[in-house]
């Protein structure tokens, strides 16, 4: 039984000559063309011999049976088909005449292939910038690129934007290739049967490879986050993260778990803790909980006296990027606010300090080496109780 090998496509389906050259090469080496997919050429194992191979151009899908006896009456037999081309074979000793003796001709074979392709090339280009002015509206818009790296959530989508580029590249390499050989025929030059295919073989493996890895971390990040991803209701006891507690803070024992505003999914959403990862923050977590003091009131006689802490908490994989985060994350959760309304204070518990209050509302955004912690507090308990309640966190 006659085994089949296959081989990576050494160029892209519309490089006619290199395609031609390399059936040829692979001939004589005992490797017979047998079928053409996407990347991968499929080889019968047999004896070497001197072929020579030839590559027609057809919109349509199929050709008829007497279109392959006509070829084989000239001495081609017909072989497989891609894309848009149709492969044939002869022997070389047959000395068979040319499917296409007159190159003027030839060009006309390509006239509707050569109008399809640059409309697909048209289309495809118009649906990338698209898609690149969307993903820089998310990365850049806002100017919090570092946090949106951070988040990761848009990784995936980066690289998934990189593979569709290249593909949009290759769509009007494509178009371009396949005019500049109708030019080159219609100017009465033959195509190159033994066009060097050797170099873009090396060139598409690496670019195939690299695809491939890329393709594959895309998956995995994908996944990772999935699985990383999770929320809780937050318990009333200890929790060793690194969250801050409204306890950590208010130091009350009359303080009790406030009412919850929205339960959804057996979560707490007004007292939850989630998690999550990125290549980039590893670690990851955002808390929010709301208290209640009984018998206590707010001064502006509001109600009962009701504090709230919302916590965000990174953990990076390069300490770099520590404060252009907390750069990022001042612009994200200030609308009204600008980076200037926040005091940058020195601490020698921390690489990085910046606080800003108002009456009963207290924000702070700390770095200690790789982690990065920001709370937001309301209650009447002083900015000195929140920062050293984010110091015992920020160092566990």
């Amino acid at each position: 039984m006659n085994r089949t090998v296959r081989k990576f496509r050494p160029s892209d389906y519309w490089r006619i000559g290199e395609h031609e050259s390399w059936f040829q090469d692979m001939a004589a080496q005992g490797l017979h063309l047998k079928k053409m997919g996407k990347f991968f050429a499929h080889f019968v194992k047999g004896e070497p011999k001197k072929m020579r191979y030839r590559i027609d151009v057809t919109m349509k899908n199929k050709i008829s049976p007497e279109q392959m006896e006509m070829y084989a009456e000239s001495g081609w037999d017909y072989v497989t088909g891609y894309q848009y081309f149709q492969v044939y074979s002869s022997p070389e000793e047959l000395d068979a005449p040319e499917i296409h003796t007159d190159p003027a001709e030839q060009s006309f074979t390509l006239k509707e292939l050569d109008k399809k392709l640059v409309l697909n090339a048209g289309f495809v280009v118009v649906a990338m910038l698209l898609i690149i002015g969307m993903l820089f509206s998310i990365w850049f818009l806002d100017g919090t690129p570092t946090y949106i790296l951070v988040e990761g959530l848009v990784i995936p989508q980066t690289f998934l934007t990189i593979i569709l580029g290249y593909q949009a590249y290759n769509s009007l390499l494509a178009a371009n290739s396949i005019r500049s050989i109708r030019k080159s025929l219609i100017e009465g030059k033959t195509i190159d049967h033994h066009a060097p295919w050797k170099k873009q073989h090396q060139l598409n493996s690496v670019i195939g490879f690299l695809f491939t890895i890329v393709a594959g971390l895309t998956v995995i990040f994908s996944f990772t986050q999935l699985i990383k991803m999770d929320t809780k209701t937050l318990p009333e006891g200890s929790l060793a993260l690194p969250i801050v507690r409204l306890a950590d803070v208010e130091q009350n024992p009359a303080l009790v778990r406030g009412n919850s505003e929205y339960m959804s999914d057996n979560v707490d959403w007004s007292n939850r803790y989630s998690s999550n990862w990125s290549p980039f923050a590893p670690v990851q977590y955002e808390s929010d909980e709301n208290g209640l003091v009984p018998g206590e009131r707010w001064e502006d006689g509001s109600g009962e006296y009701s504090p709230s802490i919302e916590t965000r908490f990174y953990q990076l994989s390069f300490p770099d990027m520590a404060e252009p985060l907390i750069s990022d994350l001042i612009k994200r959760h200030n609308y009204e606010n600008r980076i200037e309304d926040f005091i940058e204070t020195k601490n020698p518990s921390f690489d990085y300090l910046m606080v800003r209050k108002e009456e009963d509302f207290k924000e702070v955004y700390a770095s200690k080496g790789k982690n990065v912690i920001f709370v937001r507090y309301y209650g009447y308990a002083d900015m000195d109780s929140v920062v050293k309640a984010i110091e015992k966190k920020i160092t566990e």
